[in-house]
């Protein structure tokens, strides 16, 4: 009799957890809409809705008028059953402090509050920082620190999930072995650590132009650094120690040639962007201002535009060369920047440099792509969470 119990506490828990899933993407559905996605009967739906709505996790949001009979219930997930938080850290360089950006949503994705702080990590600790600026967001949005179930980190660097250490990362105190498992244990909840260009690539893929691609590469063209991501049909490549990706690195110079050691970014980086328009006469204080002003106007900007474009595609070349990709998707501050006319600079290039082909797009997002896929892989993270914790009750 045990046995047969148990079958039936699990068979329970697993319609559930399936009904949940549905409700939780795209949600919005009726009795009848379950009863056909999950091909349950209608007796075991209705009893798995009343046990959802019980605990709190599904709630009715209207009826139904277009069809004959009764009006049906619509449910669909409570936006208030758990929350998931997002903090990107960046290093903004010689312009100011590290910048701190976070973000907090509902179960439905929608966004409950925002902030940015500019914080100096050379004098505070980065533990202290992180978990005010959660508290800070948690105050704002009225959410009791209990309903926040994961909170999803961006850095400009990458993660070793071995060692739970974020390695190349320039950021005073981001790099001290322990940082992230005495950040989960100070806020309480599960947290995720993932590199800023792969966040990137995750909004691409669920907001962008890479929502249809099969797979795409997604070239970060950083105010101050560079960065790739790899999208293989919606997984992500990150490679044995987090740093699949780190292609600023890549070095461009032979080993027995007496010029300095050159890498991409001393090619289409930052600084060399900011020397590449002053040599052009395009103004601007930072790199993306000087491409947007190139992007403005013709005359100096042309020149300018052309001479990134074929320092870009020498990146670029490399890319298609060994991925191959479908998608080539620019991103980033100076890709935002540049817009369709660095675009078809890039395109003019590609075409010269090599024979190669892969379609090559600008982000389609123009907000904050990091933080935003540090929303999309924390909402994640708590919607299968919730759905574990139902098969495993």
């Amino acid at each position: 009799m045990t046995r047969l119990a148990g079958s039936s506490k699990l068979l329970r828990a697993m319609n559930e957890s399936a009904a949940l899933a549905h409700l939780l993407d795209p949600g919005m559905l009726t009795r009848a809409d379950l009863r056909k996605l999950t091909a349950l009967s209608t007796p075991t739906i209705s009893e798995v809705l009343r046990r959802l709505t019980d605990a709190g996790l599904v709630n009715v949001v209207g009826h139904n008028s277009g069809r004959p009979g009764p009006n049906a219930e619509i449910y669909n997930a409570n936006p208030d059953a758990a929350y998931a938080a997002a903090v990107s850290v960046r290093d903004i360089g010689a312009s100011g402090a590290p910048s701190v950006v976070a973000a907090l949503c509902d179960l439905t994705g929608t966004v409950r509050g925002r902030l940015e702080s500019r914080i100096d990590f050379l004098t505070t600790d980065p533990l202290n920082a992180l978990v005010d600026v959660v508290a800070r967001l948690r105050d704002e949005a009225g959410v009791p620190a209990e309903r926040i179930r994961h909170v999803h980190f961006g850095v400009a660097g990458s993660y070793d999930t071995h060692t739970e250490t974020i390695r190349h990362v320039d950021v005073p105190g981001f790099g001290r072995t322990g940082l992230v498992p005495e950040l989960a244990a100070a806020l309480g909840t599960a947290v995720g650590v993932d590199n800023d260009v792969n966040l990137a690539a995750i909004a691409e893929r669920r907001r962008g132009v890479g929502r249809e691609a099969e797979g795409f590469a997604l070239l970060w063209l950083g105010e101050e650094g560079l960065g790739l991501a790899i999208d293989m049909a919606g997984t992500l490549l990150r490679g044995a120690r987090g740093g699949a990706g780190e292609i600023g690195y890549m070095p461009l110079y032979s080993p027995d040639s007496s010029h300095r050691k050159l890498d991409l970014q001393d090619l289409f980086g930052g600084a060399a962007i900011l020397e590449l328009a002053r040599d052009n006469g395009v103004p601007g204080r930072t790199p993306a201002e000087a491409v947007r002003a190139a992007a403005a106007d013709s005359g100096p900007g042309d020149d300018f535009l052309v001479a990134l474009a074929d320092r870009i595609v020498i990146g670029l070349a490399a890319v298609i060369a060994v991925l191959d990709p479908y998608l080539v998707v620019l991103a980033g501050p100076i890709a935002q920047a540049g817009g369709v006319r660095l675009l078809s600079a890039v395109n003019f290039a590609v075409r010269r440099a090599a024979p190669l082909e892969s379609t090559i797009a600008i982000t389609a997002i123009d907000d904050d792509s990091v933080l935003l896929g540090a929303l999309d892989a924390g909402l994640t993270a708590v919607h299968n969470s919730l759905i574990a914790s139902i098969r495993d009750s």
